[in-house]
């Protein structure tokens, strides 16, 4: 898309300027998201080796370097709907990523083709119109018991929305509550949703970080990930997974 295509050369000067008041580094929320799915791989007991994941609208590539610290023996592949942002991930990554164009409707993949599919706030720029279609294309490359794992900003939180509101690279986006993400994949077919909310603590409060984890129940955290699964709910270890198991059942 040409709104895309216009920022890819300068998106991260961009981001940079637009989350100098959380006092980190675009890094910082590029490499958090991977790690935070690193971690429900691990809850499922998956190993990365062999596991085929696709990075949905993977841009200029920002989430790619930490893909590919944290899944060392996965497949990796990219897709995107700016052809100009796939320039740019391609000459750094195209002898360790398969790039492919997203022309906004149909996937270019076989049925059932990945393990996991990696969403890092990609929806809020999609027409909410075609989510279900896209959702459905998603759900349709996904293996049988693949996941999906969605992130997102947050728009309960104050401080997201001014941020989004005063991004060049948000001028169209339209922010998605949780309850309104789960109804649409739902809709779109998946059975299962679970939710997390997140990044909760500025850098100078980086110590009480360890504590987010507490936290996933709050919906205050400047962003939020949703995992939906294409078949049965996984059988997830660890308090913190249970309870949220718990507490999103009522909801579903």
């Amino acid at each position: 898309m040409a709104e895309f295509d216009e920022f890819a050369h300068n998106y991260r000067e961009l981001h940079q300027k637009n989350i100098e008041i959380t006092g980190e580094a675009p890094e910082f929320f590029y490499e958090y998201k991977v790690k935070d799915l690193a971690g429900i791989i691990k809850e499922f007991g998956w190993e990365d080796k062999g596991l085929s994941i696709l990075d949905f609208g993977t841009g200029i590539g920002n989430s790619l370097d930490f893909l590919i610290k944290y899944f060392p023996g996965a497949h990796l592949f990219g897709v995107d709907v700016s052809e100009e942002s796939l320039i740019i991930a391609r000459k750094k990554y195209q002898r360790r990523i398969a790039f492919n164009i997203f022309d906004g409707e149909n996937l270019p993949f076989e049925d059932e083709k990945f393990d996991v599919v990696f969403a890092a706030c990609v929806f809020h720029h999609i027409d909410q119109e075609k989510h279900v279609q896209v959702l459905g294309e998603i759900k349709r490359v996904l293996k049988k018991n693949g996941a999906l794992v969605i992130f997102e900003h947050n728009p309960l939180n104050p401080l997201t929305v001014r941020a989004v509101n005063a991004c060049p690279l948000d001028k169209d986006a339209v922010l998605l509550g949780v309850s309104t993400l789960k109804a649409v994949l739902r809709t779109s077919g998946f059975r299962f949703c679970e939710s997390r909310y997140r990044v909760f603590f500025p850098s100078f409060l980086r110590y009480l970080r360890p504590i987010e984890r507490y936290l996933y129940w709050l919906p205050m955290g400047a962003q939020y990930s949703i995992l939906a699964r294409k078949g049965r709910a996984p059988a997830i270890v660890g308090v913190g997974a249970v309870e949220e198991r718990i507490h999103d059942h009522d909801k579903i």
